[in-house]
């Protein structure tokens, strides 16, 4: 049997590569949900070079394993997706192989003496995991996809709190601002790592992203103090890519206001179900309020880690 060959990704692979996560999809979710313009955006990201960052592993002329690799932190912390079909679990660890090298080499560009790995993995991954444990990766952290069925009778819009005021995000200015937000109230999460307006607007995608379903929440006496990042152009789902209050505001229902005001536009866009991930151990409470607000479990997802010196 001929070798599986890996060589790098190119732009003109997202098509193909596509195929492959929405063939992993129906494995482990029950059907596709990967949009090549999403595969697109990916590997069109600014900060990627693909020569050295994508693996693209064939088996004859079918992708069988895809690897990419991103540095968010500008140090030793080191982003790989990793996804390969079940039956070619050798081309899947010949792939991550490279991929850790990389990391490696990366981190140490950056100044760092190692590189500390993180790949987000389906509980129900097409990997075995027993390969992971087995090169000394572990779970770290477990996130929840949650969605809800969206109906514009069941999700009016909501009346707004006295004294608090949402505007979309249409000028510079704004967007500047919720990016601040963003970076404000996600410090103290899990894994957290910084980004530049730039950086931030890259990793949206400004091609994509429809600024009106991007939301400052302003309140009277304090001032901005919330955002909320929505998202329409995923095929499956009306997305909320990010929910934030600063800790002034916390616990006075306003993210409630604003989860709610996200499923009445998108109801009212025609949009049949909405989504979202929620670290499971964070602690502002945003799993209890999505729960509140009827959001359930769609499948969960582990980050793994593994450290390499």
């Amino acid at each position: 049997m001929p070798t599986p060959t890996v060589r790098p990704a190119a732009l003109r692979d997202a098509p193909a590569i596509t195929d492959l996560l929405n063939a992993v999809d129906r494995i482990e979710i029950g059907h596709p949900e990967t949009d090549l313009h999403a595969v697109e955006s990916d590997l069109k990201h600014p900060e990627t070079e693909l020569k050295t960052d994508s693996w693209l592993a064939f088996d004859g002329d079918r992708p069988v394993a895809y690897g990419l690799l991103w540095d968010d932190s500008g140090g030793e912390r080191i982003d790989i997706e990793h996804v390969v079909l079940p039956g070619h679990q050798e081309t899947g660890q010949r792939v991550l192989r490279a991929m850790e090298a990389r990391a490696l080499e990366k981190a140490r560009s950056n100044g760092a003496e190692r590189a500390v790995i993180h790949l987000g993995l389906n509980t129900r991954s097409t990997t075995d995991t027993a390969l992971l444990t087995g090169r000394g990766w572990a779970p770290v952290r477990r996130y929840h996809n949650l969605t809800r069925s969206l109906d514009p009778a069941r999700d009016p819009m909501p009346e707004a709190p006295e004294g608090v005021r949402v505007r979309p995000c249409l000028t510079e200015e704004d967007r500047v601002r919720a990016h601040a937000l963003d970076q404000l109230t996600f410090v103290d999460h899990f894994d957290h790592q910084p980004r530049t307006y730039e950086q931030w607007l890259a990793d949206l995608d400004p091609e994509l992203i429809d600024w009106s379903l991007v939301w400052i929440l302003s309140v009277d006496g304090l001032g901005d103090a919330g955002f909320l990042l929505g998202r329409d152009d995923l095929s499956s789902m009306a997305w909320i890519g990010g929910l934030g209050m600063v800790r002034e505001v916390r616990g006075r229902g306003l993210g409630g206001f604003l989860l709610r005001r996200a499923f009445a536009e998108f109801a009212a866009r025609g949009r049949d179900k909405v989504g979202l991930g929620v670290d499971t151990a964070n602690d502002t409470g945003a799993p209890q309020l999505y729960g509140r607000n009827g959001m359930s479990v769609y499948y969960a997802v582990d980050t793994w880690e593994t450290v390499v010196a």
